[in-house]
């Protein structure tokens, strides 16, 4: 069980990562993303309906460790999904409504406290009540949702673990989109817009990282990137994207920089002509 769950998973985390690269629209990416995970859970779900588990330590493992893993890609990326397709307009309704769907976050924290509890602190004296099938105790919180899932791939909890380790991740996304926004807010005053290409501004971007001038170097691109865009009203994209093909490029990779460098050094010779 435990070498076809790690190829699973290798080849889920290998193929989203490769899709992040490739897609440009977060929209359409995410809707593959999903589409893959629940193939991936399908995939898995035939493994152990066919092989079942060696002893209850591996079925314990299964549902505790390895299962959440995966099913948490899938609420995070659900939740995304849903957040991004319903986002209002404007910078207020947008954190009003950030704000809430954070208060959700905390809703399901404290809810499930005990549970928390339990599973933070690596507590293991009623996992066979929580992660083994069809021991499940009415007296544990149950969610309705375990009574509707099908018994054969599922334990009373390990939905519940799913939904921590994804609500770790969800909220890490939304308070970086309210960063995002006082960020926005910061640089409002700021007129300037770029009007070059998005390729230029992209290769400027990758050059002044390669260089290490931001915090010593140490500053990571995305930071870099969203700082621009926020400076100059401007949105990138899957900029990566954007550096691949200027990487692949066979003759004149760093075209923006090269042009760059003539009109300084004709500006420079412009003045010294006039002197």
């Amino acid at each position: 069980m435990d070498k076809f769950y790690k190829k699973t998973l290798y080849e889920l985390e290998t193929t989203i990562h490769e899709l992040e690269i490739k897609t440009e629209y977060p929209i359409q990416r995410i809707e593959a993303v999903i589409v893959l995970i629940v193939n991936s859970l399908s995939k898995l779900k035939e493994f152990v309906l066919k092989k079942g588990f060696k002893n209850i330590d591996e079925e314990i493992l299964f549902f505790k460790c390895q299962k959440p893993i995966i099913v948490a890609k899938l609420i995070y990326y659900n939740a995304i999904y849903k957040i991004e397709t319903k986002k209002p307009y404007g910078a207020k309704p947008i954190r009003k409504f950030l704000d809430e769907e954070l208060n959700k976050l905390k809703r399901f924290f404290d809810n499930n406290l005990e549970f928390y509890k339990y599973y933070r602190t690596n507590n293991s004296f009623i996992d066979d009540k929580l992660f083994v099938r069809d021991k499940y105790d009415i007296k544990l919180s149950l969610d309705t949702y375990y009574f509707e899932a099908d018994h054969r791939f599922s334990t009373s909890h390990d939905y519940k673990v799913a939904k921590i380790i994804a609500n770790d991740l969800i909220q890490v996304y939304l308070e970086d989109q309210l960063n995002n926004i006082n960020q926005k807010k910061a640089f409002d005053g700021s007129s300037l817009n770029w009007t070059g290409s998005k390729t230029a501004l992209t290769e400027l971007i990758y050059a002044l990282h390669s260089q290490g001038v931001f915090d010593n170097g140490n500053a990571d691109i995305k930071v870099i990137a969203k700082t621009f865009e926020l400076a100059f009203n401007i949105s990138l994209g899957d900029f990566y994207h954007t550096y691949l093909e200027l990487k692949s490029r066979k003759m004149n990779r760093t075209k923006f920089l090269d042009s760059l460098r003539d009109a300084l050094i004709r500006k420079m010779d412009e003045k010294d002509e006039r002197e």
